[in-house]
C-alpha cells in the first residue's frame, strides 16, 4: 500500500539484512519510504564475495543455534556460551556510563576498517539520501564511509545490547527510533547524544492501521466481538469502549482465528503441530480457525501441512488450518499484514511481533530464544499486552477459558489504548524535518 498521507518526494534508501524476520519486516513497513525498493545489505546485487561471506558467516551460525537450542541440555548450554552471550542486555539499575564498546562492537568495526560494508556505502554515496537502516552494522558501515546524508536506525527490540551504539557514540551523527522509553534511556546509557535519539514507536503495517487509525479500530471492533462472547469484558467497559471505538457489531465477519507465527530461523514449529492436534476437534466443528505462519521456510510448511493432512483437516473445506508461505519475504509480509486483518490472537516467540500487540492483538507469549525476547516478554506482561502460553497439548481447554473470562479481549484492548500504534508515521516526520523535505 503507497499511503497518500505523506509527501511524495519524502524517499530514503531503507537497509535491512536477512538474518531473521525482525528487520527485514521492520523495513517492510517503511517500504513506502524507499527509493527503488529496500536493499539488503548481506544480499544485494554485485556483493563482493568477501563481504557476502562476512555476513553469511554470523547469518549460518545465529540460524544453526537458534534450532539447536531446543535441544536437552546441550542446546541451552550453547546459546548461552555463543549466541546468548553476544546478546545478553546489562541491567539497567544503577544507571551509569555503559559507553565502553564491546567485543562485538569492536570486531564490527575491525572488519570495516579490512574494507567490510565500503562497495554498499559507495553505491549509495552517488544518490545520498536520507538512509534508514533497520539493524545497526549497515548504520556504522555508512558513518564509517563518509555517508553525506542523514543516517538513521531503527530499533526491533523494547531493550538493546550495547552492539546497537556505535565505537564512538558521543561523536557519531546516527540517530535512532526507539520504540519504547527504556530503549531511549539505554542508547543515552551506551553514550548516544541525547539529540540524535526519537521516541517513536515501532513502525507498524499501514495497511493496518490507516491514516487515523480508522483501519485498526475497525478490525478492533470485530476482535473484541470474538473475544468476548459472554460479554463480561464489553460490560465493565462500554463506556470506554463506545468512547473510543463506537461500540461493537452485532456480528462478526469471520470465526473466533488464531494465528501462530514461526520465528525466521525455524524454531518451534513442534508447537504449531501441537496446536492442530489440541484444536483439531473444534477446527472440524467450525468454532475456530487456526493460521500457521512460517514465512519463507518450505520446510515448515512441508511439516505443517503434512500435520494437517495427517490429522484429516484438510477434508473440511472452507475450514481447514491455512498455512502462510511465500518464496519471497515481500510476499510473506504483504499475506501476513492481510491475514492479521482477521486474526484475533496471535501466538508467537516475543520478538519484534510484541510491538504488533498496538494493533489491538492479544499475544499468546511462545519461550523466548535469547535475551533480547526475555525483555520482549517482560515487557509484554508489564504492560498487560500478553499472556504466557500454557501447555499447548491443552490448548482446547484453557484457551477457551481464556476467552469466556474476557482476559483476551482486556489484553487486546490495552494494546489499543496504551501501545503506540503511530511509529511509522512518526519515524516519516522525522526523516522529513531532519532531511529538509
Amino acid at each position: 500500500m503507497e499511503p497518500n498521507c505523506f509527501q511524495d518526494k519524502t524517499k530514503a534508501w531503507v537497509v535491512t539484512v536477512n538474518m531473521g524476520y525482525g528487520h527485514q519486516r521492520t523495513a517492510d513497513n517503511l517500504r513506502h519510504l524507499a527509493y527503488e525498493g529496500i536493499i539488503c545489505a548481506n544480499d544485494y546485487e554485485g556483493i563482493p564475495q568477501k563481504d557476502r561471506r562476512l555476513w553469511n558467516s554470523s547469518q549460518k551460525f545465529y540460524e544453526a543455534i537458534s534450532i539447536f537450542k531446543k535441544v536437552p541440555l546441550l542446546g541451552n548450554l550453547a546459546f548461552s556460551l555463543f549466541l546468548d552471550y553476544f546478546q545478553k542486555v546489562p541491567p539497567f539499575y544503577p544507571k551509569r556510563d555503559l559507553s565502553e564498546p564491546s567485543l562485538q562492537v569492536k570486531q564490527i568495526y575491525s572488519f570495516m576498517a579490512n574494507g567490510w560494508g565500503r562497495d554498499l556505502i559507495e553505491r549509495l554515496k552517488k544518490n545520498p539520501l536520507p538512509l534508514v537502516s533497520t539493524f545497526f552494522t549497515p548504520a556504522f558501515m555508512a558513518e564509517f564511509f563518509d555517508y553525506p546524508g542523514e543516517i538513521f536506525c531503527v530499533v526491533c527490540d523494547t531493550d538493546i545490547t550495547r552492539a546497537w551504539a556505535p565505537l564512538d557514540p558521543a561523536k557519531s551523527k546516527i540517530k535512532y527510533f526507539a520504540p519504547t522509553e527504556r530503549v531511549a534511556e539505554r542508547l543515552k546509557l551506551y553514550g548516544v547524544k541525547p539529540e540524535n535519539v526519537f521516541l517513536t514507536g515501532f513502525p507498524l503495517p499501514l495497511e493496518n492501521t490507516g491514516r487515523d487509525q480508522e483501519i485498526l479500530k475497525q478490525d478492533l471492533r470485530v476482535r473484541l466481538f470474538n473475544l468476548d462472547p459472554q460479554k463480561k469484558f464489553f460490560k465493565k467497559y462500554y463506556p470506554l469502549i463506545k468512547e473510543r471505538l463506537g461500540g461493537l457489531p452485532l456480528k462478526s465477519n469471520h470465526v473466533l482465528t488464531l494465528m501462530f507465527a514461526v520465528g525466521g530461523a525455524g524454531a518451534q514449529k513442534e508447537i504449531g503441530v501441537k496446536i492442530l492436534k489440541s484444536l483439531a476437534k473444534k477446527i472440524k466443528q467450525g468454532k475456530i480457525k487456526v493460521i500457521l505462519s512460517c514465512g519463507a521456510r518450505k520446510a515448515v510448511r512441508d511439516c505443517f501441512q503434512n500435520s494437517i493432512k495427517a490429522l484429516g483437516l484438510d477434508a473440511f473445506s472452507g475450514k481447514m488450518p491455512e498455512v502462510l508461505y511465500s518464496e519471497t519475504m515481500e510476499g510473506y509480509f504483504s499475506d501476513f499484514n492481510a491475514s492479521l486483518r482477521q486474526t484475533d490472537i496471535l501466538w508467537t516467540k516475543p520478538s519484534e511481533l510484541s510491538f504488533y500487540a498496538s494493533l489491538g492483538l492479544p499475544i499468546i507469549i511462545a519461550p523466548t530464544i535469547g535475551s533480547h525476547e526475555e525483555f520482549n516478554k517482560r515487557w509484554l506482561l508489564k504492560s498487560n499486552f500478553g499472556i504466557l502460553q500454557k501447555n499447548p497439548g491443552f490448548v482446547q481447554e484453557w484457551l477457551f477459558d481464556l476467552i469466556d473470562q474476557g482476559y483476551l479481549a482486556e489484553r487486546a484492548f490495552e494494546g489499543f489504548l496504551e501501545g503506540e500504534s503511530q511509529g511509522t508515521f512518526n519515524i516519516q516526520k522525522i526523516v522529513e524535518k531532519c532531511s529538509g523535505y
